[in-house]
């Protein structure tokens, strides 16, 4: 078992990147070998073709970040609210959405008019109830002034009109203590993946590792032999929810939908089976693989797509994800401990304080990274976890 305080550390003010480097393969890149007793090395994004190589492949996740953040004013008392869209209702009716809603007061039956550049729009929410599986979340129904014959607009559709790119409360915070007040258009390409499917739309967060690629990187790669694999998770806010348990495991892990077709799987075990190895880029991709790999390996047809709760700590036995691509992530998240996992050697005991190997090699890391003047979080820089080669 995991304890939680063993995943926190001290991040420096100053070090929470609030916009990209430029050109995104510009970003720095700690690089871990295992094959060198995990030691570090300190290398650029643009470097990956030289790191990677013929036989290798990447798998990536290509869901697109919907415009899902949202400003409002409360219709009956003026107030200003803010919220964030996570997913149309299941149960409910069209035009029914699960919503985290930040404005004072909350009530049912309370109206919110939507706003763009502060000006009101042609849609409103209504609070129906709080949710009862998304806690601090509500049911919210929408209204619009010129009602269609063909029902309510979809989410996507109202987001398109009046959404904000859905930049996490760090990186929004970060911009506010620097009098940096951003340019939304701008945000919504650099938060956005180069390779994000057009029918893709879903995720309320970006996967961060895929920020660094650009497509003559992508071109590069190919050209050097490194194949890839494209899956689809939908990221969704529970992903930036810190752990509150006293152990990892406890945590009550989020939901998220995710998708890997039957050609995906028949690559991933391809490469495996030819010797090559299979990297991960970013920790939805992780999750995506490892939830899927069980299925695949009873030889049961894999579903189009499933809900996956998988939570990886340190002890897990990975099954497809050799290699990983992942930025810096936040004290006390499940991210760490999956990181930390793919850090470990399988069987290796414990230290002797009860520390997982991992998880002290992962927080080294991070000295390292902060000695050397890494940038963390969303928009900064990343690590790569590079396995040996098969025998």
């Amino acid at each position: 078992m995991l304890r939680t305080d063993a995943l926190d550390y001290e991040l420096p003010p100053g070090r929470i990147a609030t916009h990209p480097v430029e050109p995104r393969d510009a970003a720095r890149l700690l690089v871990v070998r295992q094959e060198a007793g995990w030691t570090p090395e300190h290398r650029h994004i643009r470097d990956l073709p030289e790191l990677l190589g013929a036989g290798d492949r990447m798998v990536v996740n290509t869901s697109r970040v919907l415009p899902a953040r949202f400003l409002g004013v409360r219709e009956d008392t003026g107030g200003h609210a803010e919220g964030l869209y996570l997913h149309d209702a299941p149960e409910a009716s069209p035009g029914h959405w699960i919503a985290m809603i930040k404005a004072r007061r909350h009530r049912p039956g309370a109206r919110i008019r939507l706003t763009r550049a502060g000006k009101p729009s042609a849609f409103s929410l209504e609070l129906v109830a709080l949710a009862p599986h998304a806690p601090g979340a509500w049911l919210v129904r929408l209204l619009a002034d010129l009602p269609s014959a063909d029902g309510p607009p979809s989410a996507l559709e109202v987001l398109e009109a009046v959404g904000l790119t859905p930049l996490p409360p760090y990186i929004l915070a970060a911009r506010k203590a620097g009098h940096d007040a951003g340019d939304d258009a701008i945000d919504r390409d650099q938060y956005q993946t180069v390779y994000a499917g057009a029918e893709q739309a879903g995720s309320v967060a970006a996967p961060t590792a895929g920020l660094h690629f650009t497509p003559a990187l992508l071109a590069r790669l190919c050209a050097a032999g490194v194949a890839r694999t494209e899956v689809v998770l939908h990221v969704g806010a529970g992903t930036f929810k810190p752990v509150e348990t006293d152990l990892v495991e406890q945590h009550p892990m989020h939901a998220e939908w995710c998708s890997m077709n039957e050609r995906a799987v028949g690559e991933v075990e391809a490469t495996r089976a030819a010797g090559g190895r299979v990297f991960a880029i970013g920790t939805t991709s992780a999750r995506t693989l490892e939830s899927y790999a069980p299925r695949a390996e009873e030889r049961a047809t894999p579903p189009g797509h499933l809900s996956t709760r998988l939570l990886v700590t340190p002890g897990h036995a990975f099954r497809w994800v050799d290699g990983l691509l992942t930025n810096f992530h936040l004290p006390r998240s499940t991210l760490m401990a999956l990181v930390a996992a793919r850090l470990q050697e399988p069987d290796e005991p414990p230290l002797a304080d009860g520390t997982p190997p991992g998880v002290a090699r992962l927080k080294s890391l991070y000295a390292a990274a902060l000695d050397r003047g890494y940038r963390f979080y969303s928009f900064g820089d990343a690590m790569l976890i590079l396995p040996a080669r098969s025998a």
